[in-house]
């Protein structure tokens, strides 16, 4: 099977199914595994899909956004493996950033409950922090329905009262060229000042988000270090040459 005959047929398969396996496409293709590989790479570089482990991905609409209730409820151990690794880099003194992220969300349980301070835009966080009396801020503004997250001018200005040692943000996407992305303009700027408040700044996302570029740009890779769940080598390779990549196994 010639190459653009296997481009056109992965690209169709994902049309229909959304997620396809490397080992799938060998069996149907009659190709090897390093060709099919060599062929994601390409279709992935053409931003046409997306790899993830063990097989690709149909790529999201840049400004599709999930609810924070569909968020939660997704890769669900993933996140939280994620999150405990995150939640362990916390040391007591600090003062640290929650972004209003879903995966951030599963960080509460596994704080340090004595000697931080937490500063949030997240109304998701609110009830696990105090649950747990830690000294909590949750800055002014505007609540967005979808994301259970403030935002907005008067987030941007109480924001700015406040220094941070760590932040822990959710993106959703994460690309080599485009950096981290999300699909609101608003809680981009919430994130973007909230990094730059930061001496240390992790993202927190699960292998779905690599590849994704979302409308509204947070952030260069460099900024922020990235903590995610189990990638291939060829899916890291990307990114590892730009910022510190933590991957998290069970």
């Amino acid at each position: 099977m010639l190459t653009p005959e296997r481009h056109k047929l992965i690209l169709q398969l994902l049309k229909e199914k959304g997620v396809v396996k490397i080992q799938d496409l060998v069996d149907m293709t009659e190709t090897s595994e390093s060709t099919i590989r060599r062929d994601l790479t390409q279709l992935e570089e053409g931003k046409y899909l997306k790899r993830v482990h063990g097989g690709a991905a149909r790529l999201q609409g840049k400004l599709q956004e999930p609810s924070m209730s569909e968020k939660s409820s997704k890769n669900l151990q993933q996140k939280r493996q994620i999150a405990q690794y995150a939640a362990s880099l916390v040391e007591e003194g600090d003062s640290i950033y929650l972004d209003a992220g879903s995966t951030v969300t599963e960080m509460i349980p596994f704080l340090p409950a004595k000697e931080i301070v937490v500063v949030t835009n997240g109304l998701m966080h609110i009830n696990a922090l105090l649950e747990r009396n830690i000294k909590t801020f949750l800055i002014g503004g505007f609540a967005k329905e979808q994301t259970k997250a403030i935002i907005g001018r008067g987030a941007l200005a109480s924001l700015e009262n406040y220094r941070f040692d760590k932040c822990f943000m959710g993106v959703n996407g994460i690309h080599p060229q485009f950096g981290y992305t999300t699909p609101d303009q608003d809680e981009a700027m919430i994130k973007q000042m909230a990094i730059s408040l930061s001496r240390e700044s992790f993202v927190l996302a699960d292998d779905t988000k690599f590849s994704e570029i979302a409308f509204a740009k947070i952030a260069d890779l460099h900024t922020a270090a990235i903590i995610t769940n189990e990638l291939d080598e060829d899916q890291q390779e990307p990114y590892s040459s730009k910022t510190t990549i933590k991957v998290v196994t069970a």
